[in-house]
């Protein structure tokens, strides 16, 4: 028989379990905004882009689920089962973000890239385990959508830092990166390990009991078993996640169009410059950032609604309203010329994205055993890289050969792929969760 751990937390500590999210989100924040514009100032082609992101869905198809089943079977006296992961991906992290704006040359950022997305990964994956490890089912919706409050906050301080440091810094390096790139790695740097810290330091994990850790450490260890307990895990996996699969087929394929091509669209449509205006394109880079940063501000304040609403209505139908609002918003982004109305469809989309970072989650562990929570958080992983995966492959070619190389084209293509995911959303069979109790502060 299992014990099953988990008490209620207050607000205030399920804030703290949650903080190193911040840090994390910052990361790849700066991967949504500033690595495509990176590789622009690096002379790369934009119908490039895509084959040039491959390293973010390879590495969370290989590092998440492995991290995940991993975890499972760790235990590790001072620290647990989640947190010795968090620590060697912040490191990974900090040191990858330090260093990268020094790049020369268009392959020494890809390959930053690889290494920066392996060390994201690492710390990311077990982050929602983790939430699932303390948090009672009751409480999970909070826990969840806490995360995508970090995310907002994360995300939005990396985006608005491109823009605060370019009116500040000049000067661009021989490799052609401007100077006012750099500042915005180095807050990163700091901020993935201090985040994760507070998080390590102020939430402990819940000791299995003697039978539990006994039967962990009794299960093989190392790849090849990890391997295994993960092949094992998607021949088991619940109906209800096949149907998420596909709901995230066309959620991440579109948003992985919305973050390759952003810029290039602000740039046609408000500036209309190329990539080749230099001056206008960095224009264009810098109020991405703040349009960017303006959706994940939405993000962070929407996603305390989205709480309540997860609790009053199914999760599938909250994410179903949330896609619709994100597919309008990307219909009409790419046709507007001032720039100061951008930031009016972005609403809709920070809301989505709350919703895309915390409410399928609810729907996910409703389903599996919470001894496989890591596993099963590693496969949902792999159920956003593989469409990730996917449009690195095939966008390229799409791009140029069926929406004539149109930024424009692309973002619509991306709102009518989230228009899908909607649909399907709410064809997904969905558990009643627990009502919510009370937490005191």
């Amino acid at each position: 028989m299992r014990i099953d751990h988990r008490v209620a937390m207050t607000l205030r500590q399920i804030v703290l379990m949650n903080f190193g999210f911040f840090g994390i989100q910052y990361s790849f924040g700066l991967q949504q905004t500033a690595i495509n514009p990176i590789f622009s100032f690096l002379q790369a082609d934009p119908g490039q882009l895509p084959l040039l992101n491959m390293a973010g869905p390879v590495t969370g198809l290989l590092v998440q689920p492995l991290i995940g089943a991993l975890s499972d079977r760790t235990w590790i006296n001072g620290l647990g089962r989640r947190r010795p992961y968090f620590l060697i991906g912040a490191v990974g992290c900090s040191i990858c973000l330090f260093f990268y704006p020094h790049v020369t040359a268009l392959w020494m950022a890809v390959l930053m890239l690889w290494l920066l997305d392996i060390s994201n990964n690492t710390a990311m994956e077990p982050y929602r385990a983790f939430i699932a490890d303390k948090l009672p089912d009751n409480q999970q919706p909070t826990g969840f959508l806490m995360q995508s409050v970090f995310t907002g906050l994360g995300i939005t301080l990396a985006n608005v830092s491109l823009y605060f440091f370019q009116q500040w810094i000049t000067g661009t390096s021989e490799s052609g990166i401007p100077y006012w790139v750099y500042g915005s790695f180095y807050i990163g740097a700091v901020c993935s390990i201090g985040s994760v810290l507070i998080s390590v330091f102020s939430t402990p994990e819940n000791r299995p009991s003697d039978a539990e850790l006994a039967e962990m450490r009794a299960k093989p260890r190392g790849l090849i078993p990890a391997v295994k307990e993960i092949a094992s895990a998607i021949k088991d996996m619940p109906k209800p996640l096949w149907q998420l699969a596909l709901v995230y087929l066309f959620q991440w394929y579109a948003m992985f169009i919305y973050w390759q091509y952003v810029t290039l669209s602000i740039a046609k449509s408000v500036w209309g410059a190329t990539q080749a205006d230099k001056q206008g394109f960095e224009q264009a880079v810098g109020w991405t950032g703040l349009v960017n940063g303006w959706y994940n501000i939405v993000t962070f304040i929407s996603a305390f609604g989205l709480m309540a609403l997860a609790r009053k209505y199914s999760a599938k139908q909250v994410h179903a309203l949330c896609l619709i609002m994100a597919a309008v918003a990307l219909l009409i982004f790419p046709h507007i010329t001032n720039k100061y109305l951008l930031f009016l469809p972005m609403i809709g989309f920070g809301i989505a994205w709350a919703s895309i970072m915390g409410v399928p989650f609810l729907i996910a562990v409703a389903e599996v055993p919470k001894e496989r929570y890591g596993v099963y958080m590693g496969i949902i992983n792999m159920m956003i890289v593989i469409p990730m995966l996917i449009e690195t492959v095939t966008f390229g070619p799409v791009f140029n050969h069926v929406l004539g190389a149109n930024p424009t084209n692309a973002m619509m293509c991306a709102g009518v792929l989230l228009g899908l995911a909607a649909f399907f959303t709410l064809r997904v069979n969905t558990k009643q969760r627990p009502a919510e109790s009370s937490m005191i502060d």
